[in-house]
């Protein structure tokens, strides 16, 4: 249910509501949040919430360091694991400057943007993710080991997959949280698992991506164990993905549900050519951490620049699906990118595609892990962090997409990383 302003602090008053978290993320997509009392709420939505944006990795520094959070009242959510009496709610934030004008690394109202000029270009966007992670035992300490929950494989059942009870349990918190999982299951890895979300706005779909990872390790803690959202958390076993759907409608018409020519420009078929010329220079937005590059290339994680219908050995791939289901699939990002940041780069490359009536390259019908890739002339995805810097930094989609200086920011932290890890 979308609430107003005015509906949140009703409910806040006829709920038994003691605490207000009003949430956001920083410039790398970890969720921080400030704790309010009921009295403060009229405060909120009228002038903001301080917090120090210095002590927040990638905002700012302590010249300018006071900014203000504005809850978005369509966000509000009862959280499920905390008391039925003293109830505590969450509210997501766009985030401001003393004088009222939006932060510029907002990285919410970065992807609002983009959401506008796909709406201005009559396009209406549709994400869905399959998000992948890890579920591990913790020590006598509660500290997190490397030690899987189960040895189970791909859409094993108990007692081979013991994450089944607590992926159910996952996803009826989600259910509470207004999410609908269509799917979840065990996953190649030892401890994988995987919940898959029904598509929705992009808007909402970042949204649900940063609440499903909240909810995850809240009922892995409950059940004692630990939730890994790393792209590699084992080097032997597969790395976890976040598969980004990405669907197209223009006057009710899903422009996915059609074929898909070599050499045309359609909506749909420009779309895709977008996404696959800019997909370099968004590897480090949705593949972010060094292990990252671990596992692309193996696994059923793509390693080049290529697209075909169902072939899972391709960046991105066409399922088999038609009317309101049919879609494109990007293989590449995993599940510790910020999605608001993703998901913008992935509109504007579309938009841009579309505009420019950029004609569909052909697919690549091969198994990628045993092909022959030199022969096949394909282009590699970044091997390194530092390659998906300088892929990024020699394009001029980050500008564009995110703002001058976040996308300098940005890169900058992940340039910083690099030379640490030298």
């Amino acid at each position: 249910m979308d609430y107003t302003a005015q509906e949140v602090q009703q409910f806040v008053r006829t709920n038994d509501v003691k605490f207000i978290r009003l949430a956001f993320v920083d410039l790398f997509g970890v969720q921080k949040n400030v704790s309010i009392l009921p009295s403060e709420l009229p405060r909120a939505f009228d002038r903001g919430i301080s917090f120090d944006a210095s002590a927040i990795r990638g905002f700012s520094d302590v010249s300018h360091s006071d900014l203000f959070l504005v809850p978005d009242p369509t966000t509000l959510h009862v959280l499920p694991w905390r008391p039925s009496q003293g109830r505590v709610v969450r509210l997501y934030c766009d985030i401001r400057k003393p004088d009222g004008s939006p932060f510029a690394f907002d990285t919410r109202r970065v992807l609002a943007r983009a959401v506008e000029r796909c709406e201005q270009a009559g396009f209406r966007a549709s994400i869905g993710t399959e998000c992948e992670f890890y579920l591990f035992r913790l020590d006598e300490n509660g500290y997190p080991t490397l030690e899987p929950h189960d040895r189970g494989g791909y859409l094993d059942v108990a007692p081979l997959d013991r994450g089944e009870n607590v992926r159910r349990e996952i996803c009826l918190t989600l259910e509470e949280f207004g999410l609908t999982p269509e799917t979840s299951h065990h996953e190649q890895g030892p401890g994988q698992n995987e919940i898959d979300f029904r598509h929705s706005s992009p808007l909402a779909a970042a949204d649900s991506v940063i609440t499903f990872k909240n909810v995850v390790r809240a009922v892995a803690e409950r059940n004692g164990l630990y939730a890994s959202f790393d792209p590699k958390p084992l080097s032997g076993a597969p790395g976890s993905g976040l598969h980004v759907n990405l669907s197209l409608s223009r006057g009710g018409r899903n422009l996915f549900d059609e074929p898909l020519v070599p050499g045309a420009s359609s909506p749909a078929a420009s779309c895709i050519a977008g996404l696959l010329r800019e997909s370099a220079a968004m590897c480090v937005f949705g593949s972010p951490l060094a292990s990252s590059y671990e596992r692309l290339g193996s696994c059923e994680a793509p390693g080049y620049v290529s697209w075909s219908p169902q072939n899972r050995s391709q960046l991105i791939r066409i399922p088999a699906a038609a009317g309101d289901a049919a879609r494109m699939e990007l293989r590449s990002p995993d599940p510790s990118c910020n999605p608001y940041l993703l998901f913008s780069l992935l509109l504007h490359a579309a938009l841009d595609g579309i505009e420019e009536r950029l004609p569909l390259p052909s697919p690549v019908n091969e198994d990628l892990y045993r092909a022959d890739t030199r022969a096949l002339g394909l282009i590699s995805l970044p091997r390194t962090l530092a390659d998906a810097v300088a892929a990024a930094r020699a394009s001029s989609l980050p500008e564009k997409a995110l703002g001058k200086a976040l996308a300098a920011a940005y890169l900058d932290a992940k340039a910083a990383e690099c030379a640490l890890g030298e």
